[in-house]
């Protein structure tokens, strides 16, 4: 246990691509400390709509048995048994469902099919929980960032560690200063790194964990990086409206979302927590390729880092 605390207390490698400082676990569980009852807030949410969401689906089922039950009756006797299991079967898997997300969020407990079965949560329930959300006046942007929060709890107790190569750093474009005349898309290179946007810092941090960045203008340009890498696991900085629809497009690729800041309103100079995608990279990435253990990794980190300041889109 002792070896664990002094562990969490070693700083990370490098620090802050601009100001140098060192970055520490210990200050990222400060951060975690502060936003620890925002952070419950948004699960409840979250799970407090998978439940209503999920009762009215049952509520809705079972008045259409109850209903078809009568005209059923006259076309066949068996009609409302057959009709009454197959709802019957529906309602288990909303059931069996809500239980494993909620044991999943709240208790730490995976069951072995739950991956399977986040997928209905993931790709069904979610547009479901937008319209209850809003129809009882809790606004589009707060159910998504409760989606993407509980997402990433979910991600974090059950995404394996990978090799710098099968994972993807994707950023909107919206992080480069909306003045800037350089063209990032096809070649983050093309980045004078003057500093004024967090693009810089960013591919300092990809050249130091040789993890693949690119920088995408819509939907379109990542959809179209995730199929040419073909990534193991994705690190995403988006707003709530795009990291939501992402996560969906991505499943089952894990998405690790960091949600961006918007301090001149949406799609126009927002920022991001570097420290943050650091903590991600680290969190996930095999710890014998961290920057530190380079000398075990000569082969390996010299012909990724030369691939990487590549900047192309092109798969291997």
């Amino acid at each position: 246990m002792k070896e664990d605390t002094e562990e969490s207390a070693k700083p990370l490698s490098g620090g802050h691509p601009a100001t140098g400082k060192l970055i520490s676990l210990k200050t990222l569980e400060a951060f975690d400390k502060e936003d620890q009852k925002a952070d419950k807030a948004k699960k409840r949410l979250f799970i407090g709509l998978v439940m209503a969401t999920n009762g009215m689906v049952v509520f809705f089922l079972f008045l259409v048995w109850a209903l078809a039950t009568f005209d059923l009756a006259h076309i066949h006797p068996l009609g409302p048994i057959f009709l009454g299991l197959v709802i019957g079967c529906i309602i288990m898997l909303i059931g069996l469902s809500s239980l494993s997300f909620i044991l999943s969020v709240r208790f730490g407990k995976v069951l072995p099919f739950f991956p399977r079965l986040r997928g209905l949560i993931v790709k069904l329930f979610l547009p479901f929980m937008v319209v209850f959300g809003q129809a009882i006046g809790i606004s589009k942007n707060k159910v998504r960032s409760s989606f993407v929060e509980v997402n990433n709890e979910l991600i974090l107790k059950t995404a394996a560690r990978y090799k710098p190569d099968e994972m993807l750093l994707l950023m909107p474009h919206c992080l480069q200063r909306s003045t800037c005349k350089m063209r990032l898309t096809y070649s983050i290179y093309n980045c004078k790194r003057c500093g004024k946007c967090p693009i810089s810092d960013l591919i300092s941090l990809s050249e130091r964990y040789s993890v693949y960045l690119a920088i995408a203008t819509g939907g379109t340009i990542a959809r179209r990086v995730v199929v040419q890498r073909r990534p193991k696991m994705i690190i995403a900085v988006a707003c709530e409206r795009d990291m939501a629809s992402g996560i969906q497009y991505a499943y089952p690729l894990p998405v690790y979302g960091v949600l961006n800041t918007r301090p001149h309103g949406p799609c126009r100079d927002t920022q991001v927590s570097i420290e943050n995608v650091e903590w991600a990279v680290r969190r996930f990435m095999q710890p014998q390729y961290y920057p530190e253990n380079l000398h075990q990794n000569q082969d390996y980190y010299g012909k990724e880092t030369a691939y990487v300041k590549e900047g192309l889109l092109e798969v291997r």
